[in-house]
């Protein structure tokens, strides 16, 4: 009994118990974790073919953007700002539409 209560005291129990459970539960927790990102990248190969044909088919390029933007009209632009998180979303929503429509009569 009295070994147990010196063990208990002495820096064994101390640091030794605590490392041990940090070593095992970190060494479990990236075990997991590991496990996690490779069974997403297994699901991020398997698209939906449906998917697949409508990629295909969406051909994007910098040029066409480009044009895009070429044709916007990016001097004449109104700020528009969403609502405050303390402001309720449909009375401000209402005053802007009341404000949109005054402006163009």
């Amino acid at each position: 009994m009295e070994r147990l209560r010196r063990l208990c005291r002495g820096r064994t129990v101390t640091f030794g118990l605590p490392l041990l459970l940090y070593l095992v539960g970190g060494s479990f927790g990236l075990r997991e974790f590991a496990q996690i990102r490779y069974d997403v990248q297994k699901l991020h190969g398997k698209v939906d073919p449906t998917l697949k044909e409508k990629l295909k088919g969406n051909n994007v390029t910098l040029e066409s953007e480009y044009k895009k933007l070429e044709k916007s009209d990016l001097d004449n632009w109104e700020n528009i700002r969403g609502p405050r998180l303390w402001e309720d979303s449909k009375t401000v929503q209402k005053q802007q539409r009341e404000a949109a429509r005054l402006k163009t009569q």
